[in-house]
Parts: structure tokens; sequence; C-alpha cells
């Protein structure tokens, strides 16, 4: 994390009676004995990071190190004694604060104990007040806590701002999956939002709780995230349709029930629908469609509600009900782009239509093929992510 200037730096070392010397401040005394009773000063100089007292501390510019010594105990607590995480290095020389550890406009307690090679102690205090942002941006991500989530499901978190710490972002948002698979994320937006995903779908049953942790992180100069929560889902049944544009078929697999072939209507050769790998990322009973703010349109413009929709790209490709299906659909390509199926203008729930929304989830996947469109999906455009190979992402 890009830490604030700091103010100073406080060097400590034990005070100490008879020979041997050290620096003032809030520092305890030496442990051991010399001649006379007179205690001996310790060679280890403790140094805390932010110095005592200081002010509009960055979160990460927290230290403790020591010179000639080994650090044996550092402890930081808030005001209200809570204890916060952090570790000593393999080298005894540091202490550095977990990632995320320390929040803004909070005041701490630095209790550090170190000593020297003769085992001779010093320890020394210190306290400080983080700072408060004056500007934050509130981070959200697609997961609904508690819901069951199709096998290609994609975590996108959107950070409202272009990130310029991104390994600090990256840090303040971990997934963990119950079975230990690895997840990695990718940014995408202008470096605005990061998407997380495994290398390949999620295994059914797996649970996965997802922990953001930003509001701490210096996002970009001088702003911070807004967000601290928890957040689980499961991995539901697999269920992966495969559109064949060019036989106008969708093959649809999912655990447990038999393959089931539907007919559909893809986009015509002027507005061919999308290849690749898509997944589900809304649903709606009725939505509204329309070419406005569409730039490579063929043809004429058109606003439709259409029925039973689940959305595929961020730029209005859906996989829904189409009454003008009927008798086209196995036969014609007939729509700007859209996945169609047979439906009512109303949306009949035992229609074909109805039948696959009712049985379909968030996170579902959609694999387009024998599309004539040659240009390739944005990984970005939804959560297509998939279309990235895994050592790339």
């Amino acid at each position: 994390m890009v830490g604030a200037a700091l103010s100073g730096v406080l060097l400590l070392s034990a005070c100490s009676g008879g020979e041997g010397g050290g620096t003032g401040g809030d520092s305890g005394g030496s442990d051991g004995g010399g001649k006379g009773g007179a205690a001996k000063a310790s060679a280890a100089v403790l140094s805390i990071e932010p110095k005592d007292g200081a002010q509009d501390v960055a979160p990460g510019a927290v230290k403790v190190s020591v010179a000639t010594g080994k650090l044996t105990e550092v402890a930081v607590t808030d005001k209200d004694g809570r204890p916060i995480e952090g570790a000593i290095a393999s080298d005894g020389l540091t202490w550095t604060p977990a990632a995320g550890g320390l929040a803004v406009g909070e005041t701490y307690k630095v209790s550090a104990k170190a000593a020297d090679a003769s085992g001779v102690a010093t320890t020394a205090t210190s306290s400080f007040t983080t700072l408060t942002p004056k500007k934050t941006s509130k981070v959200e991500d697609n997961v609904v806590s508690g819901q069951k989530f199709g096998v290609g499901m994609i975590i996108s978190v959107n950070f409202g701002v272009k990130v310029k710490n991104k390994k600090d972002a990256e840090k303040a948002v971990t997934v963990q999956a119950s079975d230990g698979t690895e997840v990695k994320g990718h940014w995408f937006d202008n470096d605005t939002r990061l998407d997380l995903r495994p290398a390949d779908y999620w295994k059914p049953g797996t649970t996965v709780k997802v922990h953001l942790r930003t509001k701490s992180v210096e996002l970009a100069p001088g702003v911070y995230g807004a967000t601290e929560r928890d957040e689980n889902f499961t991995v539901a049944r697999s269920r992966i349709s495969e559109v064949d544009a060019r036989t106008h078929q969708m093959l649809v697999k999912e655990d447990g029930e038999p393959d089931q072939t539907i007919p559909i209507v893809a986009g015509t050769n002027l507005n061919p629908s999308w290849n690749g790998t898509m997944v589900i990322s809304a649903k709606s009973r009725m939505e509204k469609m329309t070419s406005e703010g569409q730039t490579n349109l063929k043809g004429p413009g058109y606003e439709a509600v259409e029925p039973h929709a689940m959305r595929l790209t961020n730029t209005g490709t859906y996989l829904h009900g189409n009454p003008q299906a009927r008798g086209e659909a196995g036969h014609a390509n007939i729509s700007h782009g859209c996945i169609g199926m047979v439906d009512t203008p109303e949306g009949d729930e035992n229609s074909t239509a109805g039948k696959v929304y009712a049985a379909s989830l968030i996170g579902d996947v959609v694999i387009v093929r024998n599309s004539v469109k040659k240009e390739p999906l944005d990984p970005a455009n939804g959560l297509s992510g998939w279309n990235t190979p895994w050592s790339q992402w």
C-alpha cells in the first residue's frame, strides 16, 4: 500500500543505570543486572514507525524494526484493546501488519520487545492515529450471499474507480473454495473491475467464500475503499448449453438429466450472434430490449419487451423467449444476435423458453458455435472470462 509521508521515526532504546546509554521516550528498562545491582543496557535498538503521537498515518505505513538484536514480541491494539494481526519476519528484524489489518480513522497502540545477542531485552511503546479518508469508493460485486450459482459463475468486483494500487486491491479481495480450488483474478474495464475464477468450471457442491476488505486500502491516490463484507455461495449442478447457430439447435447437458436438444433461432448474417463461452449473469421474467446505443447494428432499429430473458453479455445478448421463433426455431436465424426459443408474447411457463428459464441459474454456461460472426467475444463483455486461457488469466 502506498503510505503517506511519515512525520518521523521513533528510535527507542532502554534507559539504563550505571554504565551504558540510550535515548529517552516511551521506553521500558532493560532486563538483566550488572555489578552493584545496576541494570545492563541492551544493545538492541527498537524503531517504531510512525513516531509516537503521529496523526493522519496511512494504514500501510506502520513498521516495527530492531537493530543489533531480534524482535521477540510485538502487540498492536486498537482503542478498544482488540489485537491487530501481523507477523515478525523470519529474520526477526521487522514486524508488519497483515493486509487490511489496520483501519482508517482509528487510534492504535504499539508495544514491542526485542533482545540483543546476550539476551538482554528492551521494550518500547508508541501510539498513533490513522488518517480519515477525504474520498472513498464503495466496492461492489455480483455475489448474493447464500445463493446457488452455476458452475460457470465468475465473481466480478467493481471498485468504482480506476485502481492504481492493484496489488493491494487484489489482497483485499480473497476467495476460498471448500475443495481448495485455486482462484485468480483478471483486471478489466480500464482497471476498475476485477473478475475472479478457477482454471476450470467450479465443481458442483463446492462452497465458496468471498471476503471484501477494502475499507483501509488506498485504491487510487487519496481514494480508499469503503467495503467490509463476507459472502458465500454454493455451486449447484452443472448445466451447460451448447448452441449451434448453423443447425439452429441447442444441446443442454445437465447433471442427472438426459441431454435435451432444443430448436432455437440465432442472429442473422447481418447481425450474427457472438461465438464463444458466455455465462448467464442475470434473469428477468420480462425484459425491455432495444437497439439504442448499439453501434454495429445493420438495418432498422428495434424495441421490444421479451419474456424469459437470461442475459449473456453486457452489450445486449440474451437467451430468451421469442414469439417470432414459432415456425422458425430449428430452421432459420432471425434475431439481432440473441438466442431465441419458442414462447408467447406474455411468456408461457410451459413453453420451451419458460421451461429453460425455470431450470436455469445465474452462472450457468452457454456456448455458441458456428455463427458467421468473425469478431472475437471480448472477455470483459459480461462474464465471458472463460474465453481467456488460464495461462493469460
